[in-house]
């Protein structure tokens, strides 16, 4: 963004924060900020970057242990702990098109001569883990995105993909749900591909000349079912330990059932250009120099997959310092070091922020600090297959963590551009404060500042500019899926933040082999500027939460927040009604066509059950209960006498989280427990809200939903309940 941008934004002059008045707190960040290095983030980039290091490889042990005599040389007291994890090793892979014409696949990405470790030994080949082995042959139909909306189009044009293949393009969601709806369809098959519309020559120059990807890149991934649960598929809510009870595989709910493979756009192009049928709608089409059809036809493929089904071991990096006032308090922080191939961005970039933190740390205490509480980082392993290490460590010490664990604070790779900040809305205000702290490399105003100016430029509509200009303070998403936080926050109840910096580092390279110091130093951090950002945002969550005399949890902005998502679901369920009337109505005033012609019927949209009332009283009533024992608690704070013990108090409150809990789970899923956040049941990484309910209306599950509203109000009024009881504590 050009800089003369932030001239339109107002200069925002809030109430001094507690760090602006606390000078012994500015001393401490001014010197963890001085021991900062741009130039040793780009090594440790460059180190850990060096060979692939994906879990079950001689690479990824050799990183644990290199992160490992880090930690100890920066002065922490620092283990490996090892878990036992499935992982299916891909052993035979094999697509080709048998008819109109004969094609085989690449399926291989060429080792370039501007990107140094393209050419390595040892790289995962192109994959999706968790694919079902399978030799299977069918026409090929091409389902766009294969979302559920996808399908509802192919149903209107007549076409089934029961016992087919299926191609479906990156984007739009996870990749895992793309072969889940495709077998809930029947398919037989699935095959994903990336479009140069959204991953390649359409967005920019590509790689080696430009940041995106070239026509052989692939991207690998896992295609676990993790809005099942992530984590090792045969230990589900149980840490994967040596000695572990394990499911039979075929047993296990959250595995596919069919083969599935990741190809280039190189690959794609001879496939979609042999396809027949309509047209693909507009919407569907890609960038590729072809007519887009559907299918299906006379294009034909097989596709044949078989991994090696084994176990291998997990390492996870754990380190600590304990705390000099609070032991028994922790303030974990992590990041995952395994990559699908060498992951310079995606996970090292992160993972060498971390260290760079640690390493300051560690300068800290050997000048004299000592942290009020324990500091708990980790360094996660096996999580690009499914969230694998860090899923089995809270497994295994979930009761320990629901005791000690103030926050859980999750990095996943950084880049160059914007703040971006989700998790517990309890600790939005903390965030806040922290934004308007630390200042852009480029622009030199603080990320909140750049933030918000990006976001009235890019503002859809003089409304939102409107309202994005008024905004005082910088408002957090709310966590779906896709990185280590899960297991913590869904799961345990652990108050979550997941923090990162991008949106200007060039795309091209996530997942592939070129995901490389190489890249990375030319298109995702040039300097490693970020990289110190990223380093400097965290380093003062984890130091202001460490030594926060009163943990900054504001339950004020969490009623409010729950408050917006219960008008959301009335709203959507508001308009679900009106559809249903509607289209009801066209199809009643279509009826008299169907007797001159009775091949109408099956073009015409099914008639839908009339939307019932829903009674969302309960959750406002429960919300209104929360907003006064947030209120009152406030009150309470800020009338705490001087010197008083604020042990129990401090435990009480981060501990608030755990009652939104509800221990059965949410409906088919019962590992997510979190009633306020979870990622979609057909979203994966993208999160659903109030879920339970939420998606209940989506399905039309009426009784469910309300079942479900009087669960979500429980807890609610759980969470109001604990903060009276604090109130009445102190």
């Amino acid at each position: 963004m050009k800089k003369n941008t932030l001239l339109l934004i107002p200069l925002i002059l809030g109430a001094l924060s507690s760090y602006a008045q606390d000078p012994a707190r500015k001393q401490t960040e001014t010197q963890f900020d001085a021991f900062l290095s741009a130039q040793s983030i780009g090594n440790t980039i460059k180190e850990l970057s060096a060979k692939p290091h994906f879990v079950g490889s001689p690479g990824s042990k050799e990183v644990a242990e290199n992160i490992l005599a880090k930690f100890k040389s920066y002065g922490w007291d620092a283990n490996i702990e090892t878990y036992q994890v499935l992982f299916p090793f891909p052993k035979v892979r094999s697509l080709e098109m048998v008819s109109p014409q004969k094609f085989k696949a690449l399926l291989k990405e060429p080792a370039l001569k501007e990107d140094g470790t393209s050419g390595q030994q040892g790289q995962l080949p192109t994959s999706n883990i968790w694919s079902a082995d399978g030799d299977v042959s069918g026409e090929l139909v091409f389902v766009n995105f294969g979302l559920p909306e996808d399908y509802e189009t192919l149903e209107s044009l007549g076409i089934d993909v029961k016992g087919k293949i299926v191609i479906a393009r990156y984007g739009r969601s996870w990749r895992g749900i793309k072969p889940k709806i495709a077998q809930e369809h029947g398919a037989i098959g699935c095959i994903i591909y990336s479009d140069p519309k959204e991953d390649g020559y359409f967005q920019g120059d590509v790689y080696p000349k430009g940041a995106f990807k070239n026509e052989f890149g692939v991207q690998r991934g896992s295609v676990l079912d993790m809005v099942i649960y992530p984590g090792d598929p045969l230990t589900p809510g149980t840490g994967a330990t040596e000695n572990a009870s394990r499911l039979d595989r075929m047993d296990a709910p959250n595995l596919l059932k069919i083969p599935v493979i990741p190809i280039s756009y190189h690959d794609a192009q001879p496939l979609l250009q042999a396809l027949e049928g309509p047209v693909a709608p507009e919407a569907w089409r890609g960038a590729l120099p072809i007519t887009y059809h559907i299918g299906p036809g006379k294009a034909k493929v097989r596709l044949n997959i078989e991994s090696d089904w084994k176990l291998v071991p997990a390492y996870n990096v754990i380190a600590k310092i304990k705390g000099s006032a609070y032991p028994d308090q922790w303030i974990v922080r992590g990041n995952h070091h395994d990559a699908w191939v060498n992951g310079a961005n995606d996970p090292v970039s992160g993972v060498a922020s971390m260290m760079e933190e640690a390493k300051a740390i560690g300068e800290l205490v050997k000048n004299g600090y000592r942290p009020k509480r324990t500091l708990v980082f980790a360094a996660w392993d096996a999580e690009e297959p499914g969230l694998l290490g860090s899923t089995e460590w809270v497994e295994h010490h979930k009761e320990e963590l629901k005791q000690k664990a103030v926050v859980y604070i999750n990095t996943d790779g950084s880049g160059r551009g914007f703040l971006s900040a989700g998790g517990s809305h309890g600790l939005e205000n903390f965030i806040d404060e922290i934004a308007k702290d630390v200042k852009d490399p480029q622009t030199n105003v603080n990320v909140y500042e750049r933030l918000k100016a990006r976001q009235v430029a890019t503002a859809g509509s003089d409304k939102v500019k409107r309202e994005n200009l008024a905004r005082k303070t910088m408002t957090i998403g709310a966590l779906g899926s896709g990185s280590d936080y899960s297991a913590f926050l869904q799961h345990a109840g652990i108050p979550s933040l997941n923090i990162g910096y991008g949106g200007e580092d060039g795309g091209g390279s996530y997942h592939s082999i070129y995901d490389s110091y190489d890249h990375y130093s030319r298109f995702g951090d040039p300097g490693f500027s970020y990289g110190v950002t990223l380093a400097q945002t965290i380093g003062r969550a984890v130091l202001r939460m460490a030594d926060a005399d009163i943990l900054p949890f504001e339950f004020k902005n969490l009623h409010k927040t729950a408050s917006g998502y219960v008008t959301e679901l009335a709203g959507l369920t508001d308009q679900m009604r009106e559809s249903t009337l509607l289209q009801n109505e066209i199809i009643k005033g279509n009826n008299y066509r169907l007797a001159a012609d009775p091949t109408l019927f099956s073009k015409l949209p099914v008639a839908k059950a009339e939307v019932p009332f829903i009674d969302f009283s309960p959750l406002h009533n429960a919300l209104r209960s929360l907003e006064l024992s947030a209120s009152r608690l406030s009150d309470a704070i800020t009338k705490l006498p001087a010197g008083a013990d604020r042990s129990e108090l401090n435990r009480k409150l981060y501990q608030a989280e755990q009652m939104l809990l509800n221990e059965t789970g949410l409906p088919r899923r019962g590992w997510y427990k979190h009633t306020l956040y979870a990622p979609g049941f057909y979203t994966g990484y993208g999160v659903k809200t109030i879920p339970g309910v939420r998606e209940a209306i989506e399905q039309r599950n009426w009784k469910e939903a309300q079942d479900q509203i009087h669960i979500v109000a429980g807890s609610i009024m759980k969470l109001s309940g604990h903060l009276d009881e604090v109130v009445r504590g102190h």
